[in-house]
């Protein structure tokens, strides 16, 4: 006789961590926008908690090169497989939604294509050259996967097309890597940081981190001076949260005020600076969180000059 297996206890979310259903009319007003113009968006496909105030506020970070990733990480929703071919409109169509979006800020991430020769890299800046010239006054962000194996042409072609924000996640400490993020390398995700600053003073550099995956207090601060030794400016940290059963559990969910003293941390480190809590994504707040780096590197500047 077989015995069906238990289906595991679904884990409580802690008050501090709960949002409300997306109800509002620019949220709908966002999503049929986004439909209309066959894009994609991780606000989506990542299950993002923020996505109703988001949406409501008309700010969504377009993900381009489909919707399929050819990874399969630990902690990720987005869906794999093999990917469709390239859209040679995409670029327009993000151009155009930022247009019809107002927005003064916008980002735009990826699906990892380890099956393109250059990894998506010359996407990133046909996306970048149509912004500029149907937007202009829109400042740009990236958030790349690592371009494994083709890292250094990557960043060449993309520092090239200038945007404003490179970021690109560490997702977590390196010794979860195995588990976690499985076909990435902690020290060439680093290295990359590294050569954007190195080519591009300029451009600001962020990176972002999960906690909650058993991660220890020590490893994220050995992580913050990795960050700081590769130049990175911004860093984000916030809760994991397991979009299904099948991915990786939540180990610990970190408190309000854990959030806070990493915050601190990461401020005595010298990030430009640091956006940490509970419900922090990558992209949350992105283009209130650019003008703060502004004014803060202004300031740096005016200390340095002073």
């Amino acid at each position: 006789m077989n015995v069906p297996a238990a289906v595991p206890p679904k884990q409580r979310k802690p008050d501090w961590i709960r949002v409300k259903a997306p109800v509002s009319e620019g949220y709908h007003a966002t999503r049929r926008l986004m439909r209309e113009l066959n894009l994609a968006t991780v606000c989506e496909e990542a299950a993002c908690p923020n996505i109703g105030e988001c949406w409501t506020k008309k700010h969504a970070t377009v993900m381009i090169l489909g919707d399929t990733c050819t990874r399969a990480c630990a902690f990720c929703n987005v869906k794999t497989g093999m990917p469709r071919a390239v859209d040679p409109l995409e670029p327009e169509h993000v151009a155009t939604a930022a247009a019809e979006l107002g927005l003064e800020h916008i980002v735009v991430t990826s699906v990892d294509r380890d099956d393109l020769p250059d990894g998506g890299a010359s996407q990133f800046v046909k996306v970048i050259e149509a912004l500029r010239r149907n937007t202009p006054n829109t400042t740009i962000e990236i958030l790349t996967p690592d371009f494994r194996n083709k890292a250094e042409s990557a960043v060449d072609a993309i520092v090239a097309a200038g945007p404003d924000v490179f970021n690109h996640n560490l997702e977590t400490v390196p010794r979860l890597y195995p588990t976690i993020r499985p076909g990435a390398r902690y020290y060439a995700s680093l290295r990359l940081l590294e050569s954007v600053k190195r080519k591009a003073p300029h451009i600001f550099t962020k990176s972002g981190l999960m906690v909650g995956l058993g991660e220890q207090r020590l490893e994220v601060h050995q992580v913050m001076d990795d960050m700081r030794s590769a130049g990175v400016d911004f860093l984000t940290m916030g809760q994991y949260l397991q979009p299904t059963p099948r991915h990786a559990k939540v180990e610990e969910f970190v408190t309000p005020s854990a959030f806070d003293a990493y915050a601190a941390i990461g401020r005595a480190k010298g990030f430009l600076l640091v956006a940490a809590s509970p419900l922090t994504r990558s992209s949350y707040h992105a283009g209130d969180d650019f003008r703060k780096m502004q004014e803060s590197r202004a300031a740096q500047l005016e200390r340095a000059n002073g």
